[in-house]
């Protein structure tokens, strides 16, 4: 912090970006990437991650195309416009690799996560908790006396939404799917 105590970065209540304007934009995206479904496909697309220090904030893999045997991974990932570009290139040149879309840059597109979140509670808590979830849209796939397990899909901002709510009321586990992704349109 400064002597006047002011927070360099910007929020959406400042009139004033504080942020160093020569720094790097770091920006998040979504690749689509059609693969071969074969063994060792995943760990090669993965090592290329790895191999150079990118991270991937979410992964997610399943056979879409049964005939052809082909797979599609969707991976969100952050870097640089720079980072992102080379990412694309590199994974367009891998052999099982057919197609690279970038979902981000492409247009709109329509992201869904599924969660399941384990919250233990009584009384008040487990009443909250409840009605938080009817609000949310969460479904409840099992009860006991003492918890509640809520299913609930959605983009991943609603996703952290729902968790912050339910920290304080007894939170106890999440398990997350990974993005979903498809462009919308045609």
């Amino acid at each position: 912090m400064s002597p006047l105590n002011i927070k360099t970065g910007s929020t959406s209540h400042s009139a004033y970006d504080l942020r160093d304007p020569n720094a790097p934009v770091i920006e998040t995206h979504t690749l689509a990437v059609v693969v071969d479904n074969e063994s060792g496909v995943l760990a090669r697309v993965i090592g290329l991650f790895s191999g150079r220090g990118y991270n991937i904030e979410s992964l997610t893999v399943a056979e879409v195309d049964h005939a052809s045997h082909q797979s599609r991974i969707t991976v969100v990932t952050t870097g640089t416009p720079q980072v992102i570009e080379q990412i694309k290139r590199q994974l367009a040149r891998m052999v099982p690799v057919h197609e690279v879309h970038d979902l981000t840059v492409e247009g709109p597109a329509v992201q869904r996560e599924l969660a399941l979140f384990k919250v233990a509670g009584k009384g008040d808590a487990r009443i909250e908790a409840l009605r938080l979830a009817e609000i949310f849209r969460a479904n409840v796939v099992d009860s006991t006396l003492e918890s509640f397990v809520f299913e609930m899909t959605g983009t991943p901002e609603k996703i952290d939404a729902f968790a912050d709510l339910m920290r304080p009321l007894g939170l106890r586990e999440i398990a997350r799917t990974g993005v979903a992704a498809l462009s919308r349109g045609a």
